[in-house]
């Protein structure tokens, strides 16, 4: 009898031990699974440019959802915050509830991933002291002595992104809704919104993607960075007393107890009280010369004194879906090169700002969801109008359209925004320098498109079947003035690389003899002067960054002439 109890209780322990292994091996599998899960959704994020946008988005939430089911918990409860309502008159609050508290993602979450991706990357290379603005060197080194490291840190990033996005953010005008053609059929847009009206013509994604932008468009691209980099920003917004009306007229960056400013339209920080630094919100409220010096005597005003911005609103450019439970889960699982800001603690962020004199309140910033109402309703109008979609496709189908060009492109573009700039040997990618040197066919060659067959088959452009000579010729002198916008295009984002590579005196030999060639001007002209004379202060050319910055033909004259006032001040007196 002893014996035989002896041989069931050795049965009975390594039954148990057969069982606790197969736990622990199906709970290693588990997590396994969970993490092929996140790393195909990585993986896909890595290569969104060169893929079908329908297709992926429906791979990267069928794995997000499968992960999530995979999880154990239910990552902490998320609470509606208090600022959601702040979004109500945009979005009724049934639907901004469903929205936001759905555990299950869906492809309309997908671009949220996109931008939180690619900006996250574009942070990692352009956080760099190469890149800082040459201005703000010196004041930014006595800085950590006065508001502490930690917050002069910050700063120091801030205004490195800053910088990045003025140079690679052209300019365009606020509102370019008298430039459309009157023969456009115009699209019935809710909340007053108008075709090319300010900063909701384009997304977040499509304003860094283009590289092109309004102020207001501008400011999205800055304050989406600092949120990747964990820096506090908001868009600062006078009030309207007569509608409540909310005009935003800076970017107030939060380090220690102070907020910084930094002008969009202008293209720089708002100058301290003795020209020399970054302005805060209290110095600009105190200080009557901080706003009066953003005048230009004989040239340009600035619309806005000291009176006028004494009280702000601080508008958090935070998507809706960054303050979902989903989102708050993903990124607590997300370790290591995978980490990315996918979630905001809104209410946290508000009770920060708000305490700082001169912020009447704080608010989830619109623009982001008009943009994509605005979006919906263009493409709902491209589907059934041909004059419509031809005028809203094609002044960007050079980057966005479907031929090997517009991918090749493209994929350059992606290339550059993730700081791949040079050739990948090992794996065989093709870095964005040879991707926009290739798009870059000579002259001669576009000339005779026209009139060389060779060259016809070598684009796979032979007339089709049913296609008439003259009508032939029409199509091939699209496919030139196509080929010649994507030319000029990839030139001036190839001299931006060389910029953003510290190679100065290459970047300023691209701008000075191939952008700006006079016999091919572009829509680039305006940035390329501007890009110009910031490679050449590298070199301390001042006199030719003075003529540069003071010259008529460019669209940010207001900003390029302050800047040169500064530039005087510091450097040459």
């Amino acid at each position: 009898m002893a014996s035989a109890a002896v041989v069931l209780t050795g049965c009975t322990d390594d039954s148990e031990t057969v069982r606790r292994i197969q736990t622990q091996r199906q709970v290693a599998l588990q997590k396994q699974s969970q993490q092929d899960h996140l790393g195909e959704t990585v993986s896909l994020l890595s290569q969104f440019a060169g893929l079908n946008e329908e297709k992926a988005s429906r791979q990267i939430s069928y794995h997000l959802n499968q992960w999530s089911q995979n999880q154990s918990g239910d990552g902490g409860s998320v609470e509606m915050p208090e600022l959601a309502s702040t979004l109500t008159d945009v979005l009724p609050e049934e639907n901004l509830r469903t929205e936001v508290l759905r555990g299950e993602f869906q492809p309309s979450d997908v671009s949220v991933l996109r931008d939180a991706y690619l900006f996250r990357q574009a942070v990692q290379w352009i956080d760099d002291p190469i890149r800082e603005d040459p201005l703000l060197v010196d004041w930014l080194k006595d800085l950590s002595g006065e508001i502490g490291e930690d917050a002069a840190s910050q700063l120091r990033t801030a205004c490195r992104l800053f910088d990045w996005t003025v140079r690679n953010v052209a300019v365009e005008p606020l509102d370019s809704s008298a430039n459309v053609p009157p023969q456009v059929p115009q699209p019935q847009f809710p909340y007053g919104m108008k075709l090319e009206g300010p900063g909701y013509r384009q997304t977040l994604y499509q304003t860094i993607w283009r590289g092109r932008g309004d102020s207001i468009q501008r400011a999205n691209v800055f304050t989406a960075l600092c949120e990747q980099a964990g820096v506090i920003s908001a868009v600062l917004a006078r009030q309207s007393d007569e509608d409540g009306a909310l005009t935003p007229w800076a970017v107030g960056v939060l380090a220690g107890d102070q907020i910084y400013l930094f002008e969009t339209e202008l293209g720089l920080p708002i100058p301290g009280p003795d020209q020399v630094g970054i302005a805060t919100l209290e110095q600009a409220r105190k200080e009557p010369t901080v706003m009066r010096r953003l005048d230009v005597a004989g040239y340009f005003d600035y619309p806005y004194s000291r009176t006028d911005i004494q009280q702000s609103v601080a508008l958090l450019n935070s998507r809706m879906q960054a303050i979902s439970p989903r989102m708050k889960k993903l990124e607590d699982g997300l370790t290591g090169d995978r980490r990315m800001t996918l979630y905001v603690d809104v209410d946290a962020v508000a009770e920060k700002l708000d305490a700082i004199p001169g912020v009447a309140g704080v608010r989830m910033w619109t623009m982001p969801l008009l943009a994509e109402i605005y979006q919906a309703e263009a493409r709902r109008m491209v589907a059934r109008d041909p004059l419509f979609s031809f005028y809203y496709t094609s002044r960007w189908a050079v980057l966005e359209g479907q031929d090997e060009m517009a991918r090749n492109l493209s994929s350059g573009r992606w290339q550059h925004l993730t700081g791949q700039f040079a050739d990948d040997d090992i794996e065989g990618v093709k870095g964005a320098r040879t991707r926009y040197l290739e798009q870059r066919a000579p002259e001669f060659e576009i000339s005779d498109l026209r009139i060389n067959v060779d060259l016809q088959k070598r684009y796979g452009l032979r007339r089709g079947l049913g296609i008439d000579s003259s009508q032939y010729d029409q199509q091939l002198q699209q496919i030139q003035m196509f080929m010649r916008l994507g030319k000029r295009t990839a030139t001036h984002w190839l001299a931006l690389v060389q910029y953003d590579d510290g190679r100065f005196d290459t970047a300023a030999n691209w701008f000075e003899k191939r952008v700006l060639d006079e016999d091919q001007m572009s829509m680039w002209e305006d940035s390329a002067r501007y890009n110009l004379a910031r490679a050449k202060e590298h070199a301390e050319e001042w006199d030719e960054v003075e003529e540069l910055l003071k010259s008529e033909r460019t669209y940010s004259g207001h900003g390029n002439r302050l800047r040169a006032r500064l530039i005087d001040k510091s450097f040459r007196e």
